[in-house]
């Protein structure tokens, strides 16, 4: 027989409304009692019926974060930030993984998913502009990301172009003329993400002064790991050992370009200098410190906590697009 909230209100000595109350996140319980219940909750193994939840409530208390790697620190970090911020406001955080695929994340917006969410956050890599438009009024839903994408349904977007422009200048102004693009997209390629955004700011800031970007410096790199960074590193410095600076367009990537220039036995920042983007907690820590580009992730939790909320209290309220600001944050990896 299934577990019902009175053996759990009965096994930790408490009401069945204390109980609900817990398992419901409200603020009147206790900490003693709250710990309790929860400790019985885990050792009896009883698990919430969000279908009944969602009948008595017409809320399951959870909220879904689909991004497209899990593998990605940038995510972890995000993922995590947003746990927290959700949680202060009542809500639970699930993450799933779309693997960059149109398919998944079409799969992941679905009415039918409303059954488990009471709304979702997707990180979009893969959904087209006709895509976003039949999403209008299906679920409460935020995106973030680089698409640029109709302003039908809410938008938290990261200043892409302008972050990227904002490191190239960076490195232009410390006298580097031959920056190389890591994870950059070369004229022509249709690829989504991030790529063709970070390179476009990367070309603005060298036509800002008058100079033709380095098209032969575009380096795309297929597996976004910083292994895969490591092993374009090397190649772009076998072909073009005068390149004197490297902008990466994640902080993953700028990772395996360091590894390969300590390999290579090229001094940073001496010999050449190295530029992030993503301002990731863990790259400041390790000598020589990595510059980068801090797209405000706390400004972007806010935002889409906020969105989201008020998605799921008003769906008829008019979409909403948000820009994050960056700036440059100089450490000692160009510096």
């Amino acid at each position: 027989m299934a577990l019902t909230m009175s053996d759990v209100a009965r096994a930790a000595g408490v009401s069945v409304m204390t109980v609900s109350n817990v398992l419901n996140d409200r603020p009147r319980v206790g900490a003693a009692t709250r710990e309790r219940v929860l400790a019985v909750v885990a050792e009896l193994g009883y698990e919430i019926d969000l279908t009944a939840r969602r009948l008595r409530t017409g809320r399951t208390g959870t909220v879904a974060l689909v991004v497209p790697r899990f593998d990605h620190q940038y995510y972890a970090e995000l993922a995590a930030l947003l746990a927290t911020a959700f949680a202060e406001n009542g809500h639970h955080l699930v993450v799933e993984q779309s693997n960059a695929s149109r398919e998944n994340e079409l799969a992941a917006v679905s009415p039918a998913r409303l059954r488990f969410y009471d709304g979702i956050v997707l990180s979009a890599v893969g959904l087209t502009a006709e895509d976003v438009t039949h999403l209008r009024g299906e679920v409460p839903l935020v995106l973030l990301g680089e698409q640029d994408l109709p302003e039908v349904v809410d938008h938290v977007m990261m200043a892409n172009a302008e972050g990227a422009r904002l490191a190239t200048e960076h490195l232009l102004e410390r006298g580097s003329r031959r920056i190389a693009v890591l994870g950059g997209a070369r004229v022509g390629d249709v690829a989504g993400g991030i790529g063709p955004q970070r390179t476009a700011g990367w070309r603005a800031a060298h036509r800002a002064r008058g100079l033709e970007p380095p098209e032969e410096l575009v380096a795309p790199v297929s597996d976004h790991g910083s292994g895969g960074a490591r092993g374009a590193t090397t190649e772009l410095f076998r072909r073009y050992p005068d390149v004197d600076a490297v902008f990466a367009v994640t902080d993953q990537l700028a990772v395996g370009a360091l590894a390969a220039l300590h390999d290579l036995g090229r001094r940073v920042p001496e010999e050449v200098r190295v530029i992030g983007f993503d301002n990731l907690d863990l790259l400041a820590q390790v000598p020589p410190g990595l510059s980068t580009v801090d797209p405000s992730n706390a400004w972007i939790v806010e935002q889409t906590v906020e969105l989201l909320e008020r998605r799921i209290a008003d769906p008829a309220a008019p979409a909403v697009l948000r820009e994050s600001p960056v700036r440059v944050v100089a450490r000692g990896s160009t510096d």
